[in-house]
């Protein structure tokens, strides 16, 4: 399965709402994790089979937890059984039809 999921702490005290720190604590734990991903600017995507993948997301959330006096968790998933490798697979597919229709 794929998920992409951002997670972030409110109530941070920080003046200009950054939340970065908390941010990079999330992300070391998805690269600790050795699954595949690839985060980008608002979400981090992740594969692998659901329990691996929601214990990264629970252990993500768990290191945002001393930022704030919350958390926000946003997630999105694909399931499709069966298939592996569609954290690169879909992005090659959308360019090959991108590049068939121009």
């Amino acid at each position: 399965m794929l998920i992409a999921f951002s997670v972030a702490p409110s109530g941070t005290g920080n003046a200009d709402g950054s939340v970065h720190d908390a941010v990079a604590a999330a992300v070391s734990v998805v690269r600790a994790s050795g699954l595949p991903h690839r985060t980008t600017s608002m979400f981090t995507e992740l594969e692998g089979e659901w329990d691996e993948v929601m214990a990264v997301v629970k252990a993500a959330t768990d290191a945002v937890m001393p930022f704030g006096s919350r958390v926000s968790l946003v997630l999105k998933a694909d399931i499709r059984p069966g298939y592996t490798g569609e954290i690169e697979g879909k992005l090659q597919r959308l360019e090959a039809a991108i590049d068939d229709a121009e």
